[in-house]
């Protein structure tokens, strides 16, 4: 696989990542939907109220997860897999003598023909540090010196 190949693999992926998270949380949204509606039809007391007011907490938590899947979904519709940079930005691959990184958003590690590249938030830690670098530079994380071997 070429760069580009990879970057859009990665990329596919974090897409893939975003759509099955909001697939849950849009999943337990519906249970909890029905849930309250069988509470509505059980009858009143003390129990009753208490279990709807348990599912509605339950509702708003899960609506904030999905306001946050929006951010991230937001964030990744920024990267323009077309430019090509030295330094390091959003959407940038980057390899160095410790790790791959893919600056995009916080998916975790990704596996391409088996090699192993982390999905980082550019306002991660890392992603703080390897942002505006280019290849040769050495950036320091952990009481680590750690070199950026190439950028794409």
């Amino acid at each position: 696989m070429n760069h580009q190949e990879i970057k859009l693999e990665l990329f596919t992926k974090c897409k893939q990542w975003i759509a099955n998270r909001r697939n849950k949380v849009e999943t337990v949204i519906a249970d909890i939907m029905e849930s309250l509606e069988d509470e509505t039809k059980s009858s009143a007391g003390d129990k009753h109220e208490t279990g709807r007011a348990m599912l509605q907490i339950d509702r708003e938590q899960a609506g904030e997860q999905l306001k946050e899947i929006g951010k991230i979904e937001d964030a990744l519709s920024k990267i323009d897999l077309k430019i090509k940079s030295q330094y390091v930005r959003l959407g940038s691959v980057v390899h160095t003598s410790t790790n791959r990184f893919f600056i995009s958003v916080s998916a975790g590690e990704i596996k391409i023909e088996g090699r192993p590249y982390y999905a980082i938030a550019l306002a991660s830690p890392m992603g703080q540090l390897l942002l505006s670098k280019k290849k040769g530079d050495v950036i320091r994380f952990r009481e680590s010196d750690i070199t950026i071997t190439s950028v794409y």
